[in-house]
């Protein structure tokens, strides 16, 4: 996290127990506090997760290890120094519910252990170049490679790391411990084994939410198995009957005791992930726009789809307005500029209606029919579940969603 303020609750382990305050005009340099027992735990108050989604919230959470207070201009940045392995019983249970089965915390602790691999090995030391701005467009994309100062940060930017507040089940501990070492490998690297919530019945390609690199594990398919042909969804023809339809995957369950069993209580409010809609008038989406990206199109004309990945997800979105027309990308991009937090995929439809008020005035109202929650690229979350639930391991799990990928022993 990082604030101007941090209050730190240094519980047992440590040479001096007991709360502590630290505030950025006091702190001149990096401040490492170390445990003085192997049981250490401290709690740092006031943790914003999900932050910028539909399920943002505060949360004291509670940590084991080391922590880091560094001065970064007017806030303090807090990092936790933690071993992979600890680190990922706390992530498998902070994406999912603790509780989930355990094929499918085994199959997550794989694709976490190496996702987080990847990005330790390809650490930067300046923020990457994710926009291109231009008169007519501006493509951005928010990629996991931009943090300086820090490995990875804790929240859905990265990997959910909510700490030990989050490790509470043996089955977590069993499946990381069951699987220690184990990457997805791809011609001798470590995968970048990417994870979203529900694919929407069909998977997505790296390029059309990050930078235009291929990887060939990360490929679009249908989400079943035995495997069937993906229809064309780069068409709007296409990408409206698969949206405006429900076909079979493994994704598409309301299976109450699945989705209790794999969803944290913070993301069980969300029921309608497989398909939604928004609805919203023409003067509402322009002021959100406007909030949310400065840009001022005046009355919005129109919302047309320029360019949609295989999965139906719109990557490069034309809106017209009376004052403005700009085309607007990638995918995470758009679905912040068109929700106050951010809508749950942009695999959409745009349906647009007019009608005359009593007072004369016309009224144009949007609709925007969606598939999925998430960019749906590599492993999808519901559907990995549902696989486990059906009695698929958590190899053939991960052969699905990474095919051309590799499960191998990264160290003992």
């Amino acid at each position: 996290m990082s604030a101007p303020e941090v209050d730190i609750n240094f519980i047992s382990g440590f040479e001096s127990n007991g709360p502590r305050h630290f505030e950025a005009g006091s702190l001149e340099s990096r401040l490492l506090i170390e445990p003085a027992s192997a049981d250490s735990v401290f709690e740092v108050g006031g943790i914003t997760i999900g932050v910028g989604f539909h399920w943002q919230q505060r949360q004291a959470q509670r940590f084991a290890g080391a922590v880091e207070l560094v001065p970064d201009g007017d806030n303090i940045v807090v990092i936790n120094h933690v071993d992979v392995e600890d680190y990922l019983c706390s992530v498998i249970s902070s994406e999912m519910n603790a509780n989930s089965p355990l094929e499918f915390l085994k199959a997550h602790a794989v694709i976490s252990r190496s996702w987080v691999l990847r990005q330790i090995g390809n650490r930067h030391t300046e923020i990457n170049d994710t926009a291109r701005c231009g008169a007519d467009e501006i493509i951005r994309w928010y990629d996991r490679e931009d943090h300086t100062l820090f490995d990875v940060c804790a929240d859905d930017h990265c990997q959910r790391y909510q700490g030990v507040t989050r490790v509470s089940t043996p089955a977590a501990v069993e499946a990381v411990k069951s699987t220690a070492g184990l990457v997805l490998t791809h011609g001798g690297e470590i995968c970048d084994a990417r994870f979203s919530k529900c694919c929407g019945g069909a998977t997505e390609i790296f390029p059309t939410c990050w930078d235009n690199e291929e990887h060939p594990y990360l490929k679009s398919f249908r989400d079943i198995l035995p495997p069937q042909p993906l229809p064309d969804l780069t068409t709007e023809k296409g990408a409206a009957k698969w949206i405006l339809s429900r076909p079979d995957a493994f994704c598409n369950t309301s299976d109450k005791t699945l989705l209790g069993n794999v969803l944290n209580n913070f993301d069980r409010t969300t029921t309608d992930f497989y398909r939604w809609e928004v609805t919203a008038t023409a003067d509402e989406f322009a002021a959100l726009i406007l909030e949310k990206s400065g840009l001022d199109f005046g009355e919005i004309v129109d919302m047309t789809p320029v360019e949609r990945g295989p999965s139906g997800r719109i990557c490069r979105l034309k809106i017209t307005g009376s004052r403005l027309t700009k085309t607007i990308g990638k995918e995470l991009e758009i679905r912040r500029i068109l929700s106050p937090s951010h809508l749950y995929s942009s695999a959409f439809i745009v349906e647009k209606s007019e009608k005359i008020a009593d007072n004369g005035k016309k009224i144009t109202t949007f609709t925007l029919r969606g598939a999925g929650w998430g960019h749906g690229v590599g492993l999808c979350q519901i559907g990995a579940a549902a696989m486990c639930d059906a009695g698929y391991g958590f190899r053939q799990i991960l052969e699905h969603y990474y095919p051309e990928a590799t499960i191998q022993k990264a160290y003992e």
